[in-house]
């Protein structure tokens, strides 16, 4: 497939003809390629766009970014897409933090969100939720996968790789390289300004949230997701999958979104979903 257009050196991928815009931005160890069964569905309807993150671009020259770096980046993209209308954000894994910290920068470029399996991440509220064998998890595979990405070359790639076997993770392993993983050293080494500055994610627009049940720990906490539950024109969703839900149960997933941007605000926030 060939991009629509290319930004600060990212190819853009625009299918779908529809008013409005969806930008789909994935997490780690993914690609552009993690929308794949939501771009075949949504482009019916939406204008859908979608890219791989700054620096996960196995053909790229490997370099980390910043919050402030990611935030330019993405801030281009979406102006150079938006045909000058609020989009609709669909994130994922990291694509939530960078994603919910866009919104909080920009907020009137956003017009809805699609959050899946992020949530309040780092808050103390979901630190408070797991146990301690559930934070030794957290912390031995993120700390891995900052080393792997200090070493880099071949041995940073086949830590990352096996990890991500560890970890189920779906995308196909000739994309998964370490350089995807500054996120991660620059979470635990505290590098290039670290992700101290990320602002409070509050959402004012209708949001939904979608996490799946079937993994060792949560990444949003109890009091988030009844507090967003609670929210008119937002609406809360577990699916019976691991981190991926939009790749397990890819009809399901694409029922739920397309049914919560059909409906009016008013009748969203009334009914909370569990699959």
């Amino acid at each position: 497939m060939q991009p629509a257009k290319v930004v600060d050196g990212i190819d853009i991928f625009i299918e779908g003809e529809g008013a409005e815009t969806i930008v789909m931005i994935h997490g780690w160890p993914d690609t552009y390629r993690l929308w794949d069964a939501q771009v075949a569905e949504l482009k019916q309807r939406y204008r859908c766009v979608r890219f791989t993150l700054p620096g996960f671009d196995i053909r790229q020259p490997r370099r980390s970014y910043s919050l402030d770096a990611t935030m330019r980046v993405l801030l281009h993209i979406v102006n150079s897409v938006s045909q000058k209308q609020k989009v609709i954000l669909m994130l994922h894994d990291w694509g939530c933090v960078f994603g919910y910290e866009f919104y909080m920068r920009n907020k009137g470029l956003v017009s809805a969100i699609i959050g899946v399996d992020i949530g309040d991440a780092q808050s103390k509220a979901t630190a408070r939720s797991r146990s301690v064998g559930q934070k030794m998890m957290v912390a031995s595979y993120q700390s891995t996968l900052a080393l792997a990405w200090a070493m880099g070359g071949p041995l940073g790639d086949v830590m990352t790789k096996a990890t991500a076997r560890m970890l189920g993770v779906p995308s196909p392993r000739e994309y998964i390289s370490s350089r995807m993983n500054y996120p991660y050293y620059i979470l635990t080494a505290g590098a290039s300004g670290s992700y101290h500055s990320l602002v409070p994610f509050a959402p004012q627009v209708p949001m939904l949230y979608i996490y799946g049940t079937n993994k060792p720990f949560m990444f949003h906490s109890p009091q988030w997701t009844e507090t967003l539950a609670a929210r008119e024109g937002c609406k809360v969703v577990a699916m019976e999958t691991d981190h991926w839900p939009m790749v397990r149960a890819p009809e399901r997933f694409n029922d739920l979104v397309i049914n919560w941007l059909d409906k009016p605000a008013d009748e969203a926030s009334e009914e909370e979903d569990a699959a």
